[in-house]
């Protein structure tokens, strides 16, 4: 694995390591404007599905962090690159809103309820039964069955609500078929992300909250794997899993380098 000082482009999670809630987490802004002045190349990841890479920029902006469209890789993305490179032109029936469908079309997809190659499920917070069973009924005749992201759940003032891999859990349990999952925890995220900016696992580094999607997968790519503490993880979280990250850190505020200081003489 690289060390830090050797490590040229990043990939960093974005909630619970540079927003919680809609705010920036202190030396979020910082470290972003430290990349930019440096040259390093970077992508903000998320396993969210529904908003677009505009979108997500746009809030990101309305938190007070400035990253703009091309730096930012999606779940949807990420999936949309993977079907391209597997049957370019091809047609899916897709559950999920505009991040995933908004990838699918710049990806060269058909939109098709009747014998699509694949059957496509992201994120919404719109399911509908008769989409779900749209869904069961094509996976049974044929078409294969991808999704963007595993997480069960997702985060609301009220509650977790039921997510992508809730409903993938429901139409397996209905087909019998098991789901091609894109997202975090498979590394092949990362290395789409990689191929991105151009960079190479030997001198890139990962930052992420989550010990089961951001470290797995980063050790599995071969990158730096960093985890910081201002997410959902604790020394508790950690102490359950097999694999540790290379570095465990308060928050991104710890990567910042300072500038030696120097007196006049």
């Amino acid at each position: 694995m690289p060390r830090r000082d050797e490590i040229e482009c990043w990939l960093t999670d974005m909630d619970g390591v540079l927003v919680h809630e809609n705010h920036p987490i202190p030396g979020a802004a910082e470290l972003l404007q430290q990349w930019r002045d440096q040259g390093k190349p970077y992508l903000v990841l998320t396993n969210n599905s529904i908003f677009t890479p505009r979108d997500l920029s746009a809030r990101l902006r309305a938190s007070g962090l400035e990253v703009p469209e091309e730096f930012i890789w999606t779940s949807a993305l990420a999936t949309a690159t993977f079907l391209a490179d597997q049957m370019p032109g091809g047609s899916a029936f897709v559950i999920g809103e505009a991040g995933i469908t908004t990838a699918l079309h710049e990806a060269g997809f058909i939109m098709t309820e009747t014998a699509p190659d694949y059957v496509v499920v992201g994120e919404t917070r719109n399911y509908s039964f008769e989409a779900i069973t749209k869904a069961i009924r094509l996976i049974g005749n044929g078409s294969r069955f991808i999704v963007t992201n595993p997480d069960a759940t997702g985060p609301s003032t009220e509650g977790p609500l039921p997510a992508t891999g809730a409903i993938a859990a429901l139409i397996t349990k209905a087909t019998g078929k098991e789901p091609y999952i894109v997202g975090k925890p498979n590394p092949m995220m990362f290395r789409s992300a990689m191929n991105r900016i151009g960079a190479h696992s030997e001198n890139t580094g990962m930052i992420g909250d989550r010990m089961d999607t951001d470290v797995v997968a980063g050790i599995e790519a071969g990158l730096h794997t960093i985890l910081v503490m201002t997410g959902i993880s604790d020394e508790s979280e950690i102490a359950k899993y097999p694999f540790r990250p290379d570095e465990v850190l308060e928050s991104v505020a710890d990567l910042l380098v300072t500038e030696p200081f120097e007196t006049e003489l």
